[in-house]
């Protein structure tokens, strides 16, 4: 048993030795985009499409172990468009992962981001924790975003220019029932609403909710789309929730949702995705 032993650790130690730094940094260069690959199509029509493709590909090796010639000959054919095919079927997939890869910061990577809020940007949180919450008591209907690393000029392009500093009588007052830009969506960049009255794309995930309404489903659209962090104030239940990178965390209170918007709009912003993490977590599905 010692023998075995020893012999297992004489192997280990030779193969230690055979595997250079390169070999190391290269498979874990594969593993992270591996990874990052998965979590891009988590939850998507992706993972039906490859789950398919996974099949063609079993059928096609099983056809030439069982010698079915003609299926085989037409599986093979199919093979030789089979990477122009992935990339159109996958652009969607493969455009938003390109642009969450284009968002990363190195500081975020490295773990040097600074942990504090600027005061203007508390302000601007207090302000719009202290608009939802008055939203959600008389269910109105809102639209907030909050611009992050991801410039939203096409957004902005399509509703009317207000350049006014983020106040909670302002938001309020915008989306009153009946006023000509509740409809929309608000923007804020900075300390400044940019905008009102805001189109935003509409999310093109169809397994949602039937409780989630045209906002949310706007909402989730720009989340998919950009950083941006959206808070929504349902008009049927008053409920608030937040959208970012795809995701949708309801059912916040005026405490927690300052919270989130304080992890989320650090200093030097994006990789405020954890901060929701420590809330009750609904993912769309």
């Amino acid at each position: 048993m010692t023998a075995v032993r020893l012999g297992a650790m004489e192997y280990a130690i030779r193969f230690m030795r055979m595997l250079r730094i390169s070999d190391i940094a290269d498979i874990l260069i594969v593993a992270i985009v591996i990874y990052y690959t998965i979590m891009a199509i988590r939850g998507t029509r992706a993972v039906q499409l490859l789950r398919g493709i996974f099949v063609a590909i079993i059928i096609y090796f099983m056809s030439g172990i069982l010698h079915l010639d003609t299926v085989n000959y037409i599986l093979s054919a199919v093979v030789q468009v089979a990477m122009f095919a992935i990339i159109v079927i996958f652009q969607p997939e493969l455009r938003h992962l390109l642009e969450k890869m284009g968002r990363l910061k190195l500081v975020h990577f490295l773990g040097f981001a600074v942990d504090s809020v600027g005061e203007d940007t508390e302000t601007v949180i207090l302000n719009i924790a202290a608009a939802a919450a008055d939203m959600s008591e008389t269910k109105t209907g809102a639209l907030i975003v909050i611009e992050r690393g991801t410039r939203l000029g096409e957004y902005m392009n399509s509703g009317t220019m207000l350049d006014a500093n983020v106040s909670c009588e302002l938001l309020e007052n915008i989306f009153v029932p009946n006023t000509p830009l509740h409809d929309g969506a608000v923007i804020i960049r900075g300390n400044k609403i940019i905008t009102a009255g805001c189109v935003l794309p509409l999310t093109a995930n169809t397994n949602l909710s039937s409780e989630l309404g045209t906002r949310h489903r706007a909402a989730l659209g720009l989340s998919e789309a950009s950083d941006a962090v959206i808070v929504v104030v349902s008009e049927e239940t008053g409920k608030i929730s937040v959208a970012i990178n795809g995701s949708l965390t309801r059912n916040l209170s005026e405490t927690s949702l300052r919270k989130a918007l304080t992890k989320l709009l650090e200093a030097d912003t994006g990789a405020g995705g954890d901060a929701l993490k420590k809330i009750r977590f609904w993912k769309s599905k």
